[in-house]
């Protein structure tokens, strides 16, 4: 198997990820990405067009969540168990640093839906929304 780890394809010279979804919790949410699991706040907006939205992330700007909720309603069910956000750390005892602010919130773990990421030491945890972030003690590459 090959790995690439080098500079984005040529023809897609990508600057930012941002992975967007609604929310009807935009508050509570906010809580569990930002103060529970350890997100940063890196950017706030309130009524544009009838939205209001955070974007949280890693150091960086490169790679974030927005969360967004519309004056009309904003429902986001989770599709299933298994749509996941997957975070590799770089050791047991970081990942459970993450894990103690969760539980101290009363976030507990929930089974996952596929056995890898119980096999592989990982632990999964449902969003005020039912969405899982699976928290995974070591990176795979």
């Amino acid at each position: 198997m090959t790995i690439d780890t080098g500079a984005w394809p040529d023809g897609l010279a990508v600057a930012q990820v941002r992975v967007a979804r609604p929310t009807d919790k935009l508050d509570e949410v906010v809580a569990f990405y930002r103060d529970h699991l350890g997100l940063r706040e890196l950017y706030r907006f309130n009524g544009h067009a009838g939205y209001d939205g955070v974007m949280l992330g890693l150091p960086g700007t490169d790679y974030h969540l927005e969360f967004t909720s519309h004056t009309d309603g904003s429902p986001c069910a989770a599709p299933t168990d298994d749509n996941l956000l997957v975070l590799y750390f770089t050791g047991e005892v970081h990942m459970y640093d993450a894990v103690e602010r969760l539980a101290a919130a009363g976030h507990e773990p929930v089974p996952a839906e596929n056995p890898y990421w119980t096999d592989n030491g990982a632990l999964t945890f449902a969003d005020p929304d039912g969405w899982r972030v699976v928290l995974v003690p070591r990176p795979v590459f």
